[in-house]
């Protein structure tokens, strides 16, 4: 009896393993990314979410014109980058009290897939000194006392 017990326990202790690391292991894909193409934004941010896994910026996109962008809607266009963990990015200097909202920085990132408005960063983030935006068409890492974050070059 004491055997069948410990059979028991051993099954259900997997069968509970495999339900947790599967999907822990599909989130921390990076296959919604397509790594094949790379986006240069620049930007201002609204909003940094740290969490363990993925810390992000939200922000809205500056154009060309240095004018912020607007969707369809005629609302400013916004985006979003993900990042490796709060921690990690923190230890590269990337907080929520070094990207506050208003901050304008430029990011490289591999877009989702299906065309949605987020992507993967990639490489530096570029960030402007504060509230100097870089020259139309240009990017932050152009200005005069910008920062490279996460990275030597951008």
């Amino acid at each position: 009896m004491k055997k069948h017990f410990t059979n028991w326990m051993i099954a259900g202790l997997l069968a509970f393993a495999t339900v947790c690391v599967t999907p822990a292991l599909a989130h921390h894909s990076f296959a919604m990314y397509d790594q094949t193409k790379t986006t240069v934004l620049t930007g201002v941010a609204y909003q940094f979410v740290a969490q363990a896994n993925h810390a992000e910026i939200h922000f809205y996109v500056v154009g060309a014109d240095g004018k912020l962008v607007k969707d369809k809607d005629g609302k400013n266009a916004d985006w979003g980058v993900e990042m490796a963990g709060a921690a990690a990015v923190a230890a590269q200097g990337i907080t929520a009290d070094s990207f506050k909202v208003g901050t304008i920085f430029s990011v490289k990132l591999n877009p989702l897939r299906d065309g949605s408005n987020f992507g993967s960063r990639v490489g530096a983030i570029a960030k402007c000194p504060w509230k100097t935006p870089p020259e139309p068409g240009k990017t932050c890492d152009t200005v005069k006392g910008s920062e490279l974050l996460g990275g030597n070059t951008f």
